[in-house]
């Protein structure tokens, strides 16, 4: 009878434990990842999930957003943002806060008189760099968007090549559900993460690696241009860039390449480094070391507007 009691209890608290783990948090359920050859990894399609309280749904294109049609109506205008964890929202940002749903609604108000209707699509994905941004332009095309926003942190300018190892090996990159939130639990904060042998290869990528992805931004404009679609090209700083610490001297030296190349390039590009610095308190913009929290999305999503009214023809608001 006792062990029946002990029994009864401990399978009690295991099942409200997994309730409490998926209903509140929503671990059990964690959005999943796929290989591609040339992409390297992307977001698997058609996928919803709820982390921490927020909202994630991944589209038929593996971008983070409601499912849309290949071609868009023509009273619709329509914006690709292309980017990583930054323009992705991760898991602690509600799908209405990302840059691109913020930058949506903002643009339908902007722009009510000539549209019936904005979309901003968001092809991202954790750690993405330029050269996975490009090739997933090149598999899916621009969608027939009006303009290409490539949004970047200062380290993806050393961002190496695409690669799919990670998938199904990096915790952070699983390819199959959990059978238990239990279980996930272990394997993020008890387990010890195992390296990926190959990786160190891939971390270590010789050759000009600055180089490499200045010009796969030369192609995704190219590509743009292409299209007679408008490119934005915007670049996110880490936030020990900020203050008078500043960048480190790789950085601005890269930073230095990547603005001498816009230039030739005729790239209407927006760096976020002054623009952080002149506000009052910068570290209340980010979510961690690198990603931004709302009141640095709706920054950018201001600033990134205002460019995009510009660069379409259309008057920018006043506010």
């Amino acid at each position: 009878m006792v062990l029946s009691i002990i029994l009864a209890v401990v399978v009690g608290f295991f099942v409200a434990t997994e309730i409490g783990l998926r209903s509140l948090f929503g671990f059990g359920n964690p959005l999943i990842y796929i290989s591609d050859a040339k992409i390297g990894y992307l977001l698997a399609p058609n996928q919803r999930t709820r982390r921490f309280g927020n909202r994630i749904e991944i589209n038929e294109y593996s971008m983070r957003g409601a499912p849309i049609p290949k071609t868009p109506a023509p009273s619709t205008l329509r914006v690709l943002l292309l980017g990583d964890s930054i323009a992705n929202g991760g898991w602690w940002t509600d799908q209405a806060n990302t840059i691109s749903s913020l930058m949506m609604r903002s643009l339908s108000s902007a722009i009510a008189q000539n549209y019936q209707e904005v979309e901003v699509l968001n092809a991202s994905a954790n750690s993405w760099g330029p050269r996975n941004e490009l090739a997933y332009l090149e598999k899916f095309s621009n969608f027939n968007a009006q303009a290409v926003v490539l949004l970047i942190n200062t380290d993806d300018l050393f961002a190496t090549a695409p690669t799919s190892l990670p998938v199904g090996r990096d915790r952070n990159y699983p390819d199959t559900k959990p059978a238990l939130a239990l279980v996930e639990i272990l394997r993020r904060y008890v387990f010890t993460q195992k390296p990926i042998p190959e990786m160190k290869a891939m971390n270590n990528e010789p050759g000009d690696r600055v180089g490499f992805n200045l010009e796969a931004i030369s192609k995704i404009q190219a590509l743009t241009s292409q299209s007679n679609s408008k490119f934005l090209l915007v670049m996110t700083p880490l936030l020990r860039e900020l203050g008078e610490t500043g960048s480190r001297d790789y950085e601005i030296q890269a930073r230095q390449r990547l603005s001498d190349f816009t230039q030739a390039q005729q790239i209407t590009y927006i760096d976020f480094l002054p623009i952080f610095n002149s506000t009052s308190n910068p570290q209340s913009l980010y979510h961690d070391h690198i990603h931004l929290n709302l009141p640095g999305n709706q920054l950018v999503s201001k600033v990134m507007e205002r460019s995009l009214l510009e660069l379409l023809g259309d008057t920018p608001p006043n506010n």
